[in-house]
């Protein structure tokens, strides 16, 4: 089987490729989560709510994709397995069952935060050693930046 081979040094390509894995099981699990918080979704706003968790689950599936052929593209294998996600993630899980408009609004922010300080956290590691990721990754920021921000303003 062919590989890609990777323009970027063994050391970088180690950076990067852990860069991008965390940000795989990261929006992996982000979809995960928001899909399960709009179908199990109650309260007094929950047409508003409902859909705005659409978006951010549009916007994780999206970026995964993206994150996922960057990792293909410079050689490393993305592993979107449901297993490594289950492992891997450090996402807070939203309870089972019925979930309250309110605290929905609240775990979403908060979750949102948490992912935003880590894609920095990959933001500042991928500064030297590639920029084109870099680029991917802050873009990605803006997007969970803007529904961290469209969350907050709800609670």
């Amino acid at each position: 089987m062919a590989a890609v081979k990777s323009p970027l040094s063994d050391s970088d390509l180690k950076v990067v490729g852990e860069a991008l894995q965390g940000a795989l099981i990261d929006l992996i699990d982000l979809s995960l989560v928001a899909k399960q918080a709009h179908w199990n979704l109650t309260g007094r706003n929950f047409k508003v709510v409902h859909e705005h968790l659409d978006e951010v689950v549009a916007i994780a599936r999206a970026g995964q994709d993206d994150v996922a052929e960057r990792a293909v593209a410079v050689g490393v294998n993305p592993d979107g397995r449901a297993r490594t996600v289950a492992d891997r993630t450090q996402l807070p899980q939203l309870e089972a069952g019925y979930l309250d408009d309110d605290k929905v609004v609240a775990a979403i922010t908060d979750l949102l935060a948490q992912m935003i300080s880590r894609f920095r956290e990959r933001i500042k590691a991928t500064d030297e050693p590639d920029q084109v990721t870099q680029d991917l990754l802050i873009s990605i920021t803006s997007k969970l930046e803007k529904q961290h921000w469209m969350f907050q303003a709800q609670t």
